[in-house]
């Protein structure tokens, strides 16, 4: 996913690319508002981070003329100014979230991907739950940043416990839903499949053995 970071602090402008990239992101930066501008509606972005109090074009007249442009491009603000006004205005012209500096990357980072899952949610193309994102179209999955490629009875597999996060799903139900004809029950396909998908997704996606019953996804 590549993100257009708008923001005239250099020092600010050079880490937020580097964290950013360590996640797996495509990062293009601009140091100023007309640069930020013309990227912003010469490029294809996923989403913008974008500072106020920026030289010669200022935040606010960036978001306008951005949302006029393209309304469906999520915007996060990244600003010193934190006064409530300010923050009303930024969401009156089209802000989707607002950060105030100084700022924690981590939470940074999770309102980032918070609002990527629901633009590709509201487009009706994701399925997500806990850190699992799954994108329908493209048939891929994705855990952060990280895109992770999956076989087809992975992708399946991983979409029905993704469709019933925190709910026990039965070997049985999987093998109608995945494999989609009569198996035999006693085969240990879905467990080598379920193998298959931890070791790809690690951690980060809790696929719960509850025994004698199935399997679940954590739904947080």
């Amino acid at each position: 996913m590549e993100i257009l970071v708008i923001e005239d602090e250099l020092r600010i402008l050079a880490f937020l690319a580097r964290a950013l990239e360590a996640e797996g992101f495509v990062v293009t930066p601009a140091d100023d508002g007309p640069a930020g501008l013309a990227r912003a509606i010469g490029g294809r972005y996923d989403l913008v981070v974008l500072d106020l109090l920026l030289p010669k074009v200022n935040g606010l007249t960036v978001l306008r003329e951005l949302h006029r442009r393209h309304p469906e491009l999520p915007v996060v603000i990244v600003s010193a100014r934190s006064d409530l006004r300010t923050k009303l205005r930024g969401f009156e012209l089209g802000a989707s979230d607002y950060v105030a500096k100084p700022f924690a990357f981590d939470e940074l980072l999770a309102r980032i991907r918070a609002q990527l899952r629901a633009h590709a949610s509201a487009d009706g193309t994701l399925l997500a739950a806990r850190d699992v994102a799954l994108d329908l179209a493209r048939r891929q999955a994705q855990i952060g940043a990280r895109l992770i490629d999956l076989s087809d009875r992975e992708f399946r597999l991983l979409h029905h416990l993704v469709e019933h996060a925190g709910e026990v799903v039965s070997r049985e139900s999987i093998l109608s839903a995945v494999w989609g004809y009569y198996f035999d029950p006693r085969s240990n396909v879905v467990d080598v499949c379920v193998r298959r998908l931890r070791s790809k997704l690690g951690e980060e996606a809790l696929i719960e053995t509850v025994r004698h019953a199935g399997y679940r996804l954590a739904a947080a």
